[in-house]
């Protein structure tokens, strides 16, 4: 074997061991912890996570939140979603990290459009 390959093998097992965890979010599917409801993750101090509280009330959504800092079930949910920062929301199985209006307000769209349709056909 090659001085490069092995040194590339060594730097690839490196780097999966550091971000395995990310790594699972491009290559599994999400946990829905919130059974098609809304979900969020946050912590007290988070300006972000204040901008998504608002954003939630402002758009009438009811919701679940977990303080990831002292919530031991919502560290435990927040790190198997592979959380790296808050806040991350949990949309009907749809995980959204960061604040991104455009980004949660699409995914919340089309979360109330399922529970029309469902709603409908009952």
């Amino acid at each position: 074997m090659s001085h490069k390959l092995k040194f590339f093998l060594v730097g690839l097992g490196i780097l999966l061991a550091m971000e395995w965890r990310g790594l699972l979010y491009y290559l599994a599917p999400a946990p829905d912890f919130g059974q098609g409801e809304v979900t969020l993750y946050a912590t007290d101090w988070c300006p972000y996570c204040e901008k998504t509280r608002a954003l939630l009330a402002q758009k009438q959504v009811p919701y679940k939140e977990y303080n990831i800092e002292t919530s031991e079930q919502g560290r435990s949910q927040y790190q198997r979603l592979a959380g790296n920062g808050v806040p991350v929301l949990l949309i009907d199985g749809e995980v959204v990290r960061g604040y991104n209006e455009k980004t949660i307000v699409a995914a919340l769209t089309q979360w109330q459009n399922r529970q029309t349709a469902e709603k409908q056909t009952k």
